[in-house]
């Protein structure tokens, strides 16, 4: 890692055992040239001294919300605008929810929400309390925001338990938090663009009741459409039937059949950017019975199927609406990179993320995916990462390929 130029930190420390590595961290910051400011939680003074923190920082740490000599110059206000990046590591369970709820009842969350910078936030906590539903909820609700994140890894808790949860090392902080001073911020990587998203399967009906479908839950394409609103994007998400909520600054189109989505897409073009991650049914009855299809004792009726449109396919083709740039989807169960090469090829597409949906693997419905990218240029296999960091690399990969093509 090459030398640095000089960088205000604004450090919020919680109150967790991992905040013992928040040390090694700001020696490795100042090391670096960095000007590093140090808050902390209450709790966060359970495990290590303000003393501690002042020593390695060369700057005080502020004790509280309410100190006459500090709050006499709004130190609050001037703490949260005077960084050029905003830290959270430890970035408890605690922290995080009063975080997504916008609460300010201490320093830390004060200066959170009154910051103006941008924030990066290192969770830290039991692998129960990360898979919590509530957790998830609030994380991606700071995704949406905006909020930068690190980790957490896998690993060995210091509860005994093992899983995700445990917070990023120094070293990985530091080069996160140098890579985020580095980056165009988020909010302005897509700031102009119009972006298309498909997502979460089709139902294609039998009758009345019944109809086909598959096992996509929509948290990879709805995940997406937020990390495109969050780059500052104007995103139209056409949604098969799903189980999760619409994602804030985004606007939403519901559909049920492949026809119904193909349908919404056209009518939303022209785009700059579509991103094809429905599990679009590539076939659909033939017939719609108007009323429930009775058992009567007999012989099973026969079911007879037609091909639905390829919507990929039908966006890619070259005409006065074809968006600048159009990646697909290939959700395949053996051979994944073979059938990947193949679709890339014949939907005439820019770019397609390939992952592995076989048997013993949980990507739809899970919250994980592991993909590789392939475009007319080269492949880049990704590490088994979270839909949320996906969404937001995918994003970011995208917005660089639009700014090469207009260049």
């Amino acid at each position: 890692m090459e030398a640095s130029s000089s960088q205000r930190i604004l450090l919020v420390v919680g109150g967790g055992i991992a905040a013992y590595k928040t040390l090694e961290l700001v020696r490795l910051l100042r090391r670096r040239g960095h000007f590093v400011r140090v808050v902390m939680t209450d709790a966060a003074r359970q495990f290590v001294t303000p003393l501690s923190f002042a020593s390695l920082s060369g700057a005080s740490v502020p004790e509280t919300l309410f100190s006459p000599d500090e709050e006499a110059k709004m130190s609050h206000i001037a703490l949260s605008r005077d960084a050029d990046l905003v830290v959270v590591a430890p970035a408890t369970a605690d922290l995080l929810a009063r975080m997504a709820q916008g609460l300010a009842d201490d320093l830390a969350t004060t200066l959170l929400l009154a910051t103006d910078k941008r924030v990066l936030v290192a969770p830290a906590m039991n692998v129960r309390m990360w898979l919590h539903p509530a957790m998830q909820r609030n994380m991606a609700t700071l995704l949406a925001d905006g909020i930068l994140r690190v980790g957490p890894e896998e690993g060995d808790m210091a509860c005994g338990e093992y899983g995700p949860g445990r917070m990023s090392e120094p070293q990985d902080l530091l080069k996160a938090i140098e890579d985020a001073l580095a980056e165009t911020p988020a909010s302005t990587l897509l700031a102009g663009q119009k972006v298309i998203v498909t997502s979460g399967p089709t139902h294609e009906p039998l009758d009345p009741v019944r109809y086909l479908a598959n096992r996509s839950s929509g948290k990879q394409g709805h995940a997406i459409a937020a990390a495109a609103a969050a780059a500052g994007a104007d995103v139209v998400l056409v949604s098969g039937p799903v189980a999760i909520a619409d994602p804030p600054g985004v606007t939403t189109r519901h559909v049920e059949t492949a026809r119904d989505m193909l349908a919404a897409v056209t009518e939303a073009l022209p785009a700059d950017l579509f991103i094809g991650a429905a599990a679009v049914a590539d076939w659909r009855p033939l017939i719609d019975a108007d009323e429930k299809i009775k058992k009567n004792g007999g012989a099973p009726p026969s079911l007879t199927l037609v091909e639905n449109p390829d919507i990929l396919a039908t966006i890619a083709k070259t005409g006065p609406h074809r968006p600048k740039l159009v990646i697909g989807f290939a959700a395949e169960t053996q051979a994944l990179l073979d059938h990947a090469r193949s679709k890339l090829e014949r939907k005439q597409c820019d770019m397609i993320v390939a992952n592995h949906v076989g048997r013993g693997s949980d990507v739809m419905g899970g919250d994980f995916n592991q993909v590789t990218l392939l475009s007319h240029s080269g492949e880049e296999s990704w590490p088994p990462l979270r839909k949320e960091d996906v969404a937001r690399r995918l994003i970011a990969t995208c917005a660089n390929l639009l700014a090469e093509q207009a260049e």
